[in-house]
């Protein structure tokens, strides 16, 4: 087989947006749009991949830079489609074989449609094939006209007749390309249209008056060719990727109980036997475990879950880690850095930042652990806070194995309270304390007979 290429077009304005944001950087499924298109392409494992840029290029090429095989070629002015695959003859000059043409816009192409989309290019031995989709609503796009069974060319909607307008099937935006003279014949497409643009799908007509092969290859799937040129449209194209990814785990074993508010990015892996009920939102680079419980509410970001964990209504989780047989919530808040140990417990109203809650620990109310590494079988009682924060500077406390802290202590760090060590109730911890000593700074109860009759008659 040879070498494909790849060439994504996104150098248009999306005026329709109505966004400082470029187009294609607008999230879709919690990913930008564009990325969705570059990971489609990259199961195709190309030779190379260029991306054409205009409006906001700098942007675009900041959040671009660091891809592999990647390149960058600006179009400006922007007179079109084909003007701007014009551009990317540098990036093509020694190249040689296939190329794909993507639209940055359409996240939806899945890589196996590529591919059969390049298979059949290549079977036929086409000079070039256009990606087709049939539609009842066919608003918007350029109509495929046919002479018998073979393409004759392509109509973009301004410039339709009004017959031509009830043709059902449509140009996807998508084309496989010979490299061979592609650019020879991109210099012949003329600006005879509406729009006064240089169209890329008058190439189409331009190689069958020359006697070359065009082909064309329905998609079957006509979401797949979504585009997206505003709001209503990328929330739409959204709700099909979030459709996509709950059938996929559901098939794969895990239970949803409520798609409809249950939403999930296409990164997060989640186990088998695993249950999660409505109003859940698993983001970014998270993983679940096997045969959890995801309650109401609950939101995960960039975060990993082992098995059997049950998470309580309305936690929210973010680049924390949880380990089998854990607890969290409900109203509990892992902040980046969260680490809780296999069957560690936290509870109500508690949040952890940069925290190791050791195995079988536990802290159940009302508590704030910040900076902190706590040792195992470890009692927080509720109200505990881990003072990390002079004013100036974060700094540590560590609990070890096995320690009691009463209710409503304060632990002033840096300190350290040893094994087995107990922290009385309403304790403010200044010095470490040693290893199964007693801690305490609350001075002797006393009480004064009478003090609120007397206040009353006040």
């Amino acid at each position: 087989m040879s070498d494909i290429h790849v060439v994504v077009l996104a150098a248009g304005k999306g005026t329709r947006m109505k966004s400082a944001l470029p187009k294609v950087l607008h999230r879709v499924a919690g990913v930008p749009m564009v990325d969705h298109v570059l990971a489609s392409a990259s199961d195709l494992d190309p030779t190379s991949v260029t991306v054409v840029i205009g409006h906001q290029a700098n942007a675009l090429q900041r959040y671009l830079s660091d891809r592999p095989r990647l390149t960058c070629v600006v179009q400006e002015p922007q007179l079109g489609t084909a003007h701007a695959l014009l551009t990317a003859e540098t990036a093509l000059q020694t190249a040689t074989g296939t190329l794909l043409v993507l639209s940055g816009d359409v996240p939806l192409l899945r890589a196996q449609t590529l591919r059969a989309l390049i298979d059949h290019h290549h079977q036929s031995s086409a000079r070039a094939t256009i990606a087709t989709a049939m539609v009842r609503q066919p608003a918007g796009y350029g109509r495929i006209v046919r002479n018998g069974e073979r393409i004759a060319r392509i109509v973009e909607e301004r410039d339709a007749s009004a017959e031509e307008r009830d043709i059902c099937e449509i140009n996807s935006g998508i084309y496989t390309f010979a490299l061979e003279s592609l650019f020879e014949a991109l210099g012949l497409v003329a600006t005879s249209n509406v729009q006064g643009e240089y169209y890329l799908p008058d190439l189409v007509a331009i190689y069958v008056n020359r006697g070359e092969r065009v082909e064309t290859f329905t998609i079957a799937d006509a979401d797949e060719i979504r585009g997206i040129n505003n709001r209503q449209e990328l929330e739409a194209v959204g709700q099909v990727l979030k459709s996509r990814k709950n059938n996929e785990l559901m098939a794969a074993g895990v239970t949803i109980e409520d798609a409809a508010t249950t939403y999930v990015d296409p990164g997060v892996d989640v186990g088998a036997d695993t249950v999660i009920h409505p109003g859940v939102s698993l983001e970014g680079n998270t993983t679940i475990g096997r045969e959890c419980e995801i309650h109401s509410g609950v939101r995960i970001v960039d975060s990993q879950i082992g098995d059997r964990v049950i998470i309580y209504n309305h936690c929210v989780i973010t680049s924390s880690t949880v380990a089998s047989e854990g607890r969290v919530g409900p109203f509990a808040h892992l902040r980046p850095g969260a680490d809780i140990r296999d069957g560690a417990r936290v509870g109500n109203f508690v949040e952890l930042k940069k925290t190791v809650l050791g195995a079988g620990s536990k802290a159940m109310h009302l508590a704030y652990l910040g900076d902190a590494t706590i040792g195992t079988k470890v009692n927080v009682g509720a109200g505990t806070i881990t003072c990390n924060y002079d004013g100036e500077k974060k700094h540590p406390t560590v609990i070890e194995d096995g320690a009691f802290i009463g209710s409503d202590s304060q632990l002033v760090a840096p300190v350290k309270v040893g094994k087995r060590a107990y922290v009385g109730s309403g304790t403010t911890v200044r010095e470490d304390v040693p290893p199964e000593a007693l801690a305490v700074s609350a001075g002797k109860q006393r009480n004064i007979e009478n003090w609120a009759k007397t206040r009353k008659k006040t």
